[in-house]
């Protein structure tokens, strides 16, 4: 097993030491970058779990995006939904209830906070699926892999450096698959251009631009949105609070974690020129909001730049304050081409005077896009989920957990992509200081292959109807 750097100070004799404080003290200052692994490290990237011939299923979180996981799973052959929980009542009554026509006969788990640690001890479910507050995501991870279970987890999937390591750690040991729910690496254009830049079109990338630019204000301070106001209170950091969206699709293209990695980042945040406004003017109409009044959110629009070991750079944007037409960006140039998507519609280009004309474009469309869009796109769309992007997703997972194959998005994506939060956190509060960014696959990035999202293997999971 991999001992953490707390377990090797305790046990290794040095905690009454005065060399323990130091070691303490240094990773302390370089939470980042410290970390002292065990005497085994398991590969998780290329792994295939034993296949599931049919993947039971257990949800945690029924608020906002857990039910319509629910749904889009009922779409899929060779799942079973063995268990729903959450803290309220009747969020978990709704979702069972519109199951009543379908096969499904669900335990429901609710009233008491610990109550999906039941969930997870369960010998009857193969994976547990977590859309609940971000700060509950590593903690129900960690102890559903420790029970056995496969997780899926929402965005993002830890809040911490040291959170991000458990659920290294957690996943090597139990050889239990963490996948991070990053929908946006399944939208079409997304996947369009992977392959194109896998087949060579866009040459040597050199530089990428990702973010996640929506108006999110109102919902913010929204009594009824998120539960507890627990996205609201989220907002009292200041950093790029949520990077998945935009940084999933390009760290694919990429190839980090699987040939490339990152080294540093240097981020910065404009002052916030709303929140405060708002919960002050709010907090004079409503005495609801009083605990807010007086608060520092984080700034209106966060920039965080990334440089990779080989020499790659990476732009990331976070603003869901502003008034600004919803953008993930999605920017890839090359030493041949380049494209880009959002606000406007996706666009592909080869020189610098102007984008590829309509007929090119579908010309690129009808011969790069990947057969997993060919097989069961439509079918996506239909069942929805911002465009038919999270349908895909869940059904490449459950494909893969079904066929033995290795996931897309392994624990060392979800470590990675969701410590680009904590770590802008630290550069904005150090005057955009650099920060290190930790190699969390201890060096067998250098090895590993890129990720293929393709039917090349497996897809013989059918898509069913209702």
């Amino acid at each position: 097993m991999k001992t953490s750097r707390r377990t090797f100070i305790k046990t290794s004799g040095l905690s009454g030491l005065g060399l323990a404080g130091m070691l303490e003290s240094f990773a302390a200052e370089n939470e980042n970058r410290f970390h002292l692994p065990g005497t085994a490290h398991f590969n998780m990237s290329g792994y295939a779990a034993p296949k599931l011939d049919t993947v039971r299923i257990g949800f945690i979180g029924l608020g906002n995006r857990g039910p319509a996981a629910v749904d889009r799973m009922t779409y899929i052959d060779g799942v079973d939904i063995k268990a729903l929980c959450d803290l309220r009542p009747d969020k978990v009554n709704a979702v069972k209830n519109s199951l009543k026509d379908k096969p499904y006969k669900p335990e429901i788990y609710t009233g008491n906070e610990n109550e999906w640690k039941k969930l997870c001890e369960r010998n009857d479910i193969d994976l547990v699926y977590i859309a609940t507050p971000w700060s509950l995501h590593t903690p129900m991870a960690v102890y559903a892999m420790n029970h056995g279970k496969h997780v899926c987890v929402e965005v993002p999937a830890a809040k911490t450096i040291d959170e991000c390591w458990q659920l290294v750690e957690t996943s090597e040991r139990t050889k239990k698959h963490c996948i991070i729910l990053e929908n946006c690496c399944y939208d079409f254009f997304e996947l369009l251009t992977l392959n194109m830049a896998r087949q060579g079109l866009f040459g040597e990338i050199v530089h990428t631009e990702g973010g996640y630019i929506h108006t999110l204000l109102e919902g913010n301070f929204s009594k009824e949105k998120y539960y507890d106001m627990w996205r609201l209170k989220e907002n009292f950091r200041n950093g790029n609070l949520y990077p998945t969206h935009g940084l999933g699709p390009i760290a694919q293209v990429l190839n980090i974690n699987r040939g490339d990695k990152m080294d540093y980042l240097v981020s910065m945040s404009s002052n916030d020129f709303q929140m405060a406004a708002m919960a002050k003017e709010l907090a004079a109409k409503d005495d609801f909001y009083k605990p807010y009044a007086g608060k520092r959110f984080r700034g209106n629009m966060n920039t965080t730049t990334i440089r990779t070991n080989k020499g790659k750079t990476i732009m990331l944007q976070h603003d869901v304050t502003s008034p600004n037409v919803y953008s993930r960006i999605h920017k890839v140039s090359g030493t041949k081409g380049s494209c880009i998507k959002y606000p406007l519609p996706g666009r592909i280009a080869f020189g610098h005077e102007e984008w590829v004309n309509d007929t090119e474009y579908k010309k690129l469309e009808e011969q790069y896009t990947p057969p997993i869009v060919k097989k069961i796109g439509d079918m996506a769309k239909e069942v929805g989920g911002h465009g038919g992007m999270d349908f895909l997703m869940d059904w490449r997972t459950i494909d893969c957990l079904r066929n033995g194959l290795p996931v897309d998005m392994n624990v060392y994506d979800a470590a990675l992509w969701s410590a680009i939060s904590p770590l802008s956190e630290k550069s904005v509060a150090n005057r955009s200081a650099s920060v290190d960014i930790p190699d969390f696959t201890n060096g067998a990035w250098k090895t590993n292959k890129p990720v293929d999202i393709s039917l090349a293997e497996g897809g013989s999971t059918k898509v069913k109807s209702f």
